[in-house]
């Protein structure tokens, strides 16, 4: 496939192998962008730009609606791409591609909702005669940079917003995952989405990334990535507006009087989809003392039921990481553990990029898969006396994104909502449940901002006031204007 860059599919001499992460076998070829491409992309956004500011409402509503229905005509081929450039399984690939449609659907409606409103300026004495309101204009050209996991929603999650404020848009989709980026912006275009407006880059991070967040000509960088990434992006972008998804290592609370049968199943389902290559994955469990052995027990013997394989498989649970690479980072990680005494109860081995889902116990507090984003199947349970112990330990880590906890006690559920440092906490269900249409982000190291179309559409758009001084016999002078103020 070839990048786009105004109206044009543009190759270059050097292209850059997406391969299937299962068994390394290639699936397409992309260009490999330099600072030329990145800079033609950036000037062809300047045009666009000047034509999207300026394209009526019903008009952005009409191209998103249309993408959405491309991408539901397609839906198939769109979730064979994901599943096969990347880690998902094809079932998994299937519930992202719906999402994506769900999330272009979302963008459709909230462009109808960019709504300013009227302004109060007799409020200060002097101004009775002046009148006004704001109303909200793009922000501008907006960098989009988004992760290998969901090369799809994650994507459409950018653009949706972006387009629908009136914003132009580059666009660099994650090395390892760029087709199904590519495969949207094709549906864009075929959606009457007219040229810059849309510019998708594709190449290595370490050669144009530099080119992309330091120039003038972009207002807004959007990234959803690791945090050392998001920290250097934020000290080289200058004076722009960030919005960052930072990752984090979810927290899950199990409390004695949980339904355990629910408990299990979610948890299980947040630690290992998309092989535990999620933001939102369930990375630690904190179980009450009196039901601690019984959820264990009950926890391994699920995670034991899971297929590890192929995920093109229609009967694949978990499949691969997305490189041999971070398989193996995630096998040191383990290794370091079990030095300082964890245990394994099921799981832990490594075939090439294939990953057993992996359940560890009496893992000590500072080793790597405690306190930082591990991002692969495995996850690690803690036996806590109560409610107090297991907010104050699911609050030591760094980041803040999800949590979830389990009980049927509304005033436990209330206090862990309270004092639990996250953007946001599921009640009876596992740190990974997310609708597109709610903020989300994080607190701490988690990032900046929120994601959410209608919380997008508020960073990618900016307030601009309008002011009338009207004729001082307009308006009826104020009986608490004293004499100095005249």
């Amino acid at each position: 496939m070839k990048m786009l860059i105004g109206a044009k599919w543009v190759d270059t001499p050097e292209r850059i192998e997406v391969c299937n992460p299962y068994n390394r076998e290639r699936v397409d070829t992309v260009p490999r962008a330099t600072v030329k491409e990145v800079q033609q992309a950036l000037s062809a956004a300047e045009e666009g730009l000047a034509i999207s500011r300026r394209l009526p409402v019903h008009a952005r509503i009409a191209i998103l609606y249309r993408t959405a229905a491309l991408v539901r005509q397609r839906r198939e081929e769109f979730a064979r791409t994901i599943a096969t450039e990347g880690s998902k399984t094809i079932r998994e690939a299937r519930r992202e591609v719906q999402r994506c449609i769900l999330t272009l659907q979302i963008a459709a409606e909230e462009a109808r909702r960019i709504v300013g409103e009227t302004l109060p300026f007799d409020n200060m004495p002097g101004s009775e005669n002046r009148v006004g309101y704001y109303y909200r204009v793009p922000v501008g050209i907006i960098v989009a940079i988004t992760p290998f996991n969901d090369p799809l929603n994650l994507v459409a999650h950018k653009l949706g917003p972006a387009i629908a404020g009136g914003n132009a848009v580059v666009l660099k989709p994650a090395t390892a995952t760029p087709l199904s980026a590519l495969k949207l912006g094709q549906a864009f275009l075929e959606a009457g989405l007219p040229p810059g407006i849309l510019n998708i880059v594709t190449g290595y991070g370490h050669e144009i990334g530099d080119a992309l967040i330091t120039d003038d000509r972009v207002r807004m960088i959007t990234f959803t990535g690791g945090y050392a990434a998001g920290l250097e992006i934020a000290r080289r972008a200058g004076l722009k507006k960030l919005a960052m998804e930072l990752g984090s290592n979810s927290p899950v609370i199990v409390l004695k009087d949980a339904d355990l049968d629910r408990a299990v199943e979610l948890t299980v389902s947040g630690a290992f989809w998309a092989a535990g290559q999620n933001c939102l994955g369930v990375q630690r469990i904190y179980i009450e003392a009196p039901v601690y052995h019984e959820f264990v027990q009950r926890f391994v013997e699920r995670t034991r039921k899971l297929k590890v394989g192929c995920q093109l498989d229609e009967s694949t649970d978990v499949g691969p990481m997305i490189s041999e690479q971070e398989a193996q980072r995630v096998e040191q990680w383990i290794q370091q553990a079990l030095s300082r005494g964890a245990r394994i109860l099921t799981g832990g081995k490594r075939r090439g990029t294939l990953f057993e889902p992996t359940v560890l116990v009496d893992v000590p507090e500072g080793v790597a898969v405690d306190c930082q984003e591990v991002f692969a199947p495995v996850v690690n349970l803690y036996p806590v006396s109560n409610l107090e112990e297991a907010i104050e330990k699911a609050n030591r880590p760094p980041y803040g994104l999800q949590a979830g906890i389990f009980t049927q006690n509304i005033e436990q559920a209330f206090k862990a909502i309270r004092e639990l440092e996250v953007g946001g906490v599921m009640i009876n269900d596992s740190s990974d449940y997310r609708v597109d249409l709610m903020p989300f982000g994080g607190f701490k190291r988690s990032g900046l901002g929120r994601e959410g179309i209608k919380f997008a559409l508020q960073e990618m758009t900016e307030p601009k006031v309008v002011c009338f001084n009207l004729d001082a016999s307009w308006s009826l002078k104020s009986p608490f204007t004293s004499q100095s103020d005249e």
